[in-house]
């Protein structure tokens, strides 16, 4: 059976900056977003022919002239076709493939993308991010336990490709098809919380199809994936995550398509009330809505498991 690949999902899981760093290119130097050296394609002797750019994940050589992606570096390198040089990547940085009879039914994806784009969808990954550890220090420190992280998918990820050095939560859409990965960084580069170019917050309520799974008409809604877990935890697993703190046309829908009953749970600062009044007023007219208050400056997800069950009581 002849092996499926998706082209648009390895170019966006691996970086040209790890790919070099597979071919162990030497003397590549870095200034500012870009990497410059020696063409290893050409093997020229000039030392700023060969450009790699991290922001685009893209490369250029003023010799030989060959350019293009991820895919067009490793074609070059290897001398084999596109196809080929997709295949290697999935072996080499551990690229989940997934199985003919999904693959079958996506063929048409890049056809159907304009629809998907009129109906307001993101597009299920076509890939799976492996090697994730869900007792990182970091999960420990925000009061995630190893069963929680699992449960989500959540982990440090130390893997090549975009996100790596960073968390990595998956985001799922109302079908529990993973849509996109947020890496949330750890030493405090920007951006805090990287997501995919392409990817619409708008349209996805973080963790809705577990929530709604619970068959409960009352959902809690908070703003950060770290509000979502942490209460989640403290036993209240209809809940779900604005990602941020306003609430869209399309969240608000979803919302009301599954439960009949809202609780907010927002941030206890001037952001988080004035967005729960907001939202308030816009459900009041449609559904049952409450306002829960979190103590003055603190978030959901500072609080103790006992806080959490005490204030949603």
């Amino acid at each position: 059976m002849r092996d499926w690949v998706e082209f648009g999902a390895v170019k966006q899981a691996v970086s040209l900056e790890a790919v070099l760093r597979h071919y162990h290119v030497p003397g590549l130097r870095k200034r500012r977003h870009q990497l410059v050296g020696r063409c290893p394609i050409h093997r020229g002797q000039r030392d700023d022919s060969f450009r790699a750019s991290l922001s685009k994940n893209a490369f250029h050589c003023f010799a030989c002239q060959a350019s293009g992606n991820v895919l067009n570096f490793v074609a070059a390198m290897e001398k084999c076709s596109i196809r080929q040089a997709a295949l290697r990547l999935q072996r080499w940085f551990s690229l989940g493939a997934p199985d003919e009879s999904a693959a079958r039914s996506r063929r048409n994806v890049r056809k159907g993308e304009l629809v998907r784009e009129k109906e307001g969808r993101n597009s299920p990954l076509r890939f799976v991010l492996t090697g994730i550890d869900h007792a990182h220090p970091y999960l420990v420190e925000r009061g995630i336990d190893r069963a929680t992280a699992v449960e989500f998918g959540v982990g440090f990820y130390a893997g090549p490709g975009l996100l790596t050095g960073r968390i990595v939560i998956p985001i799922a859409n109302a079908r529990g098809q993973t849509v996109a990965y947020a890496g949330r960084a750890l030493d405090g580069s920007l951006p805090k919380y990287k997501l995919p170019a392409g990817f619409r917050k708008a349209w996805e309520l973080f963790n809705l199809h577990r929530a709604a799974a619970t068959g409960s008409k009352t959902v809690i809604v908070v703003e950060g994936y770290f509000d979502c877990l942490r209460v989640h935890r403290a036993g209240l697993p209809w809940v779900v995550a604005l990602m941020g703190s306003s609430l869209s046309a399309e969240q608000e829908n979803a919302l009301l398509e599954a439960f009949d009953r809202v609780v907010l749970l927002l941030d206890g600062d001037a952001a988080g009330r004035t967005a729960s009044r907001a939202i308030a007023d816009r459900l009041s007219g449609r559904c049952w809505v409450a306002e829960v208050q979190v103590p003055d400056g603190a978030q959901p997800d500072q609080l103790s498991l006992v806080d959490i069950q005490h204030l949603l009581g």
